[in-house]
């Protein structure tokens, strides 16, 4: 123990919950698409979680613990993340970040917690960032499974809420990707709408094959031949790039309510365009988010010329980092259990990870794609256009009950 952490320790007892775990490296494998259709998002989220992690580690908490991500390609398959999952706990991993697919998620969940309960000294624990079916935190619950995102849910909450102010919006049309995500992302704007009671009618309710289209614009025709006056969309990646192109292409002034217009060439492409349509996003942050998330976006537009949209990343280090201080341990087991329930400041302020079933409990952003100004001044890929927020909505107001039944170790 080095004389820093002495000198505190004569003073105070807590200092040694953070100068306990001073100079151990954590090592994190982030598995997630680097190849094929959804690279760029893969790459982003990437660089986002080991931008972090550096941010941190050169931080002035010189007591903490210092962390390495190192990126896995799964190539979008669950199989291929069961292969990389393998050798990662082979080279001692034993933190893994995912994000991109709930399929892959509840892959990888299944595999860890079996995995878990055969060789306990080589326990693992599983961050999800990104992943939103609320099966993983409900019948699919696992203790070894942490989700520090808002789930499909709670931003169906939030949509139903903001459209309760949208008096203009009655009929929609709902364009999907048919894989879990999407299938999920129609079943729950439905439930929502149907317990809302707002007399929301879906005119439309297509799924298409997932990262296949080029051209949207038969999609388009069909939604504008509905009489549908809104959009409402969980598409991502090159799906949501080529939708946008499409809407543009004929021309469309429809109302577009989605979950990912912010990520990479999103914004690039709505600002190409000649018509513009109003677009509105859920999500935890928004572009000109204050306080540490926006001094994070400051520096990692300027080193890596992109934007800051993987606000988790910041969330699930610091609360990896609070945890392991807390635990006075980086072993997987006592982290998981001070990871459950735990509160810890996370980018709109004190979010709790909820002990029923490790659902994280946090606000959301409702915010409208519109030119900068004044009051809202950064811009979303240096578009001139930023996504402004016009609604706040508290964990309370979009949380949902649990319905985990959960098996402690």
């Amino acid at each position: 123990m080095s004389r820093f952490c002495v000198v505190l320790l004569a003073a105070l007892w807590w200092p040694l919950a953070l100068c306990a775990q001073q100079g151990q490296t954590v090592r994190i494998a982030f598995i997630d698409p680097l190849s094929g259709p959804a690279a760029d998002i893969g790459r982003n989220s990437l660089k986002s979680w080991q931008f972090v992690a550096q941010r941190l580690n050169d931080g002035e908490d010189r007591a903490s613990v210092r962390f390495l991500i190192a990126g896995f390609d799964n190539k979008g398959s669950p199989q291929e993340s069961l292969n990389v999952l393998k050798a990662v706990i082979d080279q001692g991993f034993r933190y893994v970040v995912q994000g991109n697919g709930s399929g892959v998620t509840a892959a990888l969940s299944d595999a860890i917690t079996r995995h878990n309960q055969r060789l306990p000294h080589k326990a693992v624990v599983l961050i999800n960032y990104a992943a939103m079916d609320p099966a993983l935190t409900n019948e699919k619950c696992s203790f070894w499974h942490f989700r520090i995102e808002p789930d499909t849910a709670m931003k169906m909450q939030a949509f139903m809420l903001f459209l309760a102010q949208q008096p203009e919006i009655r009929k929609v049309y709902l364009l999907n990707q048919n894989y879990a995500h999407g299938q999920q992302f129609s079943r729950f704007f439905r439930e929502a709408a149907a317990a809302s009671r707002l007399p929301i009618e879906v005119v439309g309710d297509e799924l298409h094959p997932p990262f296949l289209i080029q051209d949207f614009k038969p999609h388009v025709d069909r939604i504008l031949a509905s009489g549908a006056q809104a959009l409402v969309t969980g598409n991502w990646g090159s799906d949501m790039v080529n939708l946008v192109r499409g809407l543009q292409a004929r021309q469309s002034t429809l109302p577009l309510l989605a979950y990912y217009p912010a990520l990479k060439g999103v914004p690039t492409e709505l600002a190409a365009g000649t018509t513009g349509f109003p677009v509105y996003q859920v999500a935890q942050i928004h572009t000109n988010t204050g306080g540490e998330i926006g001094r994070v976006a400051t520096a990692f537009r300027a080193r890596h010329g992109e934007d800051f949209v993987v606000s988790s990343s910041h969330d699930g280090l610091v609360m990896l980092r609070d945890a392991m201080a807390r635990a006075r341990s980086i072993e997987p087991l006592a982290v998981a259990r001070t990871l459950s329930g735990m509160v810890f400041e996370g980018a709109n302020g004190p979010v709790t990870l909820r002990s029923a079933d490790h659902q994280l409990q946090a606000g959301l952003y409702v915010s409208r794609w519109q030119k900068t100004d004044a009051r809202f001044p950064l811009a979303a890929e240096a578009t001139g256009h930023t996504f402004a927020p016009v609604m706040a909505l508290n964990a309370a107001q979009i949380g949902r009950p649990s319905g985990c039944q959960m098996e402690r170790p």
